[in-house]
């Protein structure tokens, strides 16, 4: 069979199983939240010099990225005040690694996030694992009566989405999304500036998040070719809780260490890149989040994967995510969003709010605005400086914050389920090759 009959087989398989995908988004209680072995949990009330407990489940690159800036913080006595107290992850080395960098015992360490879950002294958890395990150990991990801070995407399905709204709304924990961004004062000030009427009324918004490598996006995550679930001692790997039924059953170590590239298990440039533009511009373009404000109405993506077809060390297809796509949102009255994210080009769109009176440009360490030609004698322009930036330490402090003060985050759950429709509404329109439709009232999706 020629490699374009498999594409097309392929794509077959993934038409039916995405069409699947959308119905299941229609259904009124979601499944996933039926899941749960956890009832509601109480919540430990915090002081606002309490020390906020932690425990971690996911221990690969971003997950020990996270560990090492909390413990760097905590030892600096930078106000975070935490401890960390235990580790997770379905690959012995990484648990083993993550132990040995915080001083844990044994038993501080897990191989089951539900065993985690069951230490009473935990009030934080962070969900760093592929993007199909975010949903369910952040839904359980609310009703044991932790708050979570979860990675981006959010999760990987509409269905998923509404069940984290609920699981929130339901049990009143702190849930932040780790789209950094969204602690950039820049986003803030420009969202003010929106908010005055400064840009009119705001008809379009446009972002990209590009990159380029000759190794191909995400392979870059190193392999241990030892690893498997054969293997016994550190290099065992329990591949059939990370695959959750997906096919193929067999062992493969890319879709392991490099699962991004896999629909299967991750969402690929939309979901990894695009919520770093998402969401900050979510904030800065003021979309109202209040009941069912602020969903959009309709998605579209395309794209294709043009340069990353053939694995240069297998000859095989690398993946079967797409490395070049645009996507095209629309909100209720406005505005129309345009994004675009490459990993096999690194010249991007510079980020943009478009209204009627004036252009709002938005980069660095600045917001500009310039006033339309026809509106040059009505509208002012000007530029702020907004030093600050994205770092992950300031988006981690926000959230722990908010814990002692039962505050709302930056990247909280009314914009996080919003952005999170428009990249599962992206995902489905690019692997359905059709623009899907979204009722915010019923949280139903068609195309």
């Amino acid at each position: 069979m020629s490699i374009q009959d498999e594409k097309s087989k392929s794509s077959r398989r993934e038409f039916l199983r995405t069409a699947a995908v959308t119905a299941a988004a229609s259904a009124a209680v979601p499944a996933v939240a039926k899941s749960s072995v956890y009832s509601l949990a109480p919540q430990r009330v915090l002081g606002a010099n309490d020390r906020i407990v932690i425990g971690h489940v996911g221990m690969g690159g971003q997950g020990m990225t996270h560990l090492r800036l909390l413990k760097e913080n905590a030892e600096a006595n930078l106000k975070n005040n935490t401890s960390q107290v235990a580790v997770c992850d379905l690959y012995n080395k990484r648990t083993n690694e993550a132990q040995k960098a915080l001083g844990l015992t044994d038993s501080q360490k897990f191989s089951d996030y539900r065993k985690l879950l069951e230490i009473k002294e935990i009030d934080a958890v962070w969900v760093t694992t592929s993007d199909n395990w975010h949903a369910p150990i952040a839904i359980d991990a609310m009703k044991a009566g932790k708050h979570v801070y979860i990675e981006k995407p959010m999760c990987k399905t509409l269905e998923e989405t509404f069940a984290l709204y609920d699981t929130v709304k339901s049990t009143k924990r702190i849930l932040q999304v780790g789209s950094q961004g969204t602690s950039d004062p820049k986003y803030h000030a420009a969202q003010k500036m929106v908010a005055e009427g400064k840009l009119g009324t705001v008809v379009q918004a446009q972002g990209s998040y590009n990159r380029n490598g000759k190794g191909g996006e995400w392979n870059y995550y190193e392999i241990n070719k030892d690893a498997s679930p054969t293997a016994t001692g550190e290099n065992y790997v329990n591949w059939e809780v990370f695959r959750k039924g997906t096919e193929p059953a067999a062992w493969d170590p890319d879709r392991y260490f490099r699962w991004r590239k896999y629909w299967e298990y991750g969402t690929g440039l939309v979901g990894d890149l695009l919520p770093h533009r998402l969401n900050p511009l979510f904030i800065a373009l003021n979309i109202p989040t209040t009941g069912t404000d602020g969903y959009p109405t309709r998605v579209a993506s395309l794209g294709g994967l043009y340069v990353q077809k053939i694995n240069p060390e297998t000859g095989k297809m690398d993946r079967n995510v797409p490395d070049m796509i645009n996507l095209n949102a629309d909100f209720e009255g406005g505005p129309s969003l345009m994004l675009m994210s490459s990993c096999v080009n690194e010249q991007g769109w510079p980020e943009m709010l478009r209204g009627n009176k004036a252009t709002m440009y938005i980069g660095g360490d600045s917001v500009e605005i310039r006033p339309e030609a026809v509106y040059a004698d009505d509208v002012e322009g000007d530029k702020i400086q907004m030093p600050g930036g994205e770092p992950i330490e300031k988006h981690e402090r926000n959230f722990l914050d908010c814990i002692r003060t039962n505050g709302v985050p930056n990247c909280n759950i009314e914009i996080a389920a919003r952005v999170q429709t428009v990249i599962s509404l992206g995902e489905l329109s690019f692997r359905n090759g059709k623009m899907m439709h979204f009722d915010a009232k019923t949280r139903k999706a068609w195309g």
